[in-house]
């Protein structure tokens, strides 16, 4: 089986947002990681080369596969920021639909600029993904 590479590294967050080329991206992902951290209450730290993560749970699949995830967490990609909160909840629709200008993946949101979407509203995405989080994997 291969190694997981999406796990915490010592790489500073700071200096990773830092060094985010586009200066409206390094902006929305200063702005995002803020938020982050107020809603979860834990530090951001770096998962793998690009994700800053808040928080971890451990997950185990049927296969018998098993590592640990963070919590909530974003990535400031070239193209778009992506943020990975999104749960498939009922109400969760609905919040999407007063977002504002986003596409979304699997469990992923996908922002070109923070401000094109309603921060509130994300916000609330954001704090009914850690709920659901918290429900699906308890912290001991």
């Amino acid at each position: 089986m291969a190694e997981i590479k999406t796990k915490p590294t010592p790489v500073s967050v700071a200096a990773f947002i830092d060094a985010v080329e586009n200066p409206v991206r390094r902006d929305d992902a200063k702005a995002v990681c803020a938020m982050l951290e107020r809603i979860t209450g834990e530090p951001p730290k770096m998962w793998g080369a690009s994700i800053v993560g808040f928080g971890s749970y451990h997950y185990k699949y049927d296969s018998g596969r098993e590592g640990d995830m963070c919590r909530l967490g974003f990535s400031p990609r070239k193209a778009e920021l992506v943020l990975y909160l999104l749960t498939g909840e009922p109400d969760e629709a609905e919040k999407l639909a007063r977002l504002g200008k986003h596409r979304t993946g699997q469990s992923c949101l996908y922002i070109k600029k923070l401000a094109e979407v309603d921060l509130a509203v994300l916000e609330a995405i954001a704090r009914d993904a850690l709920s659901h989080m918290n429900r699906k994997y308890p912290q001991n």
